[in-house]
């Protein structure tokens, strides 16, 4: 888990970096130079791409996470079965020894 915390701080690195430009972006394109908006169109393009990337990232690790817990084996205490006594009765008749159950 160690090694995921840096690739982490990284890709919220990336994230607020992505939305920082992302504001940057509406004053940028109020230019005049069509030019200049097929760019801005092309930066947010970017800029989305990298956001499905970092979700798409941050998902994956979350699921790996919940599957690292899901294969922790839990031991379960052994289950107390309640034992029903038998109503036996032995008799001795003579040399006989006579069991009735009910």
């Amino acid at each position: 888990m160690s090694a995921r915390r840096p690739s982490m701080k990284l890709a919220s690195a990336l994230l607020v970096a992505a939305f920082v430009s992302g504001f940057a972006l509406p004053a940028s394109a109020q230019v005049l130079n069509p030019a200049a908006n097929g760019n801005a169109l092309v930066q947010q393009n970017d800029l989305q791409i990298l956001q499905n990337r970092i979700q798409r990232q941050q998902f994956q690790q979350q699921q790996q996470q919940y599957r690292a817990q899901d294969r922790v084996i839990v031991q379960q205490p052994p289950l107390v079965v309640p034992q029903v006594r038998s109503s036996c009765q032995i008799q001795i008749i003579g040399n006989t020894a006579v069991s009735t159950c009910r």
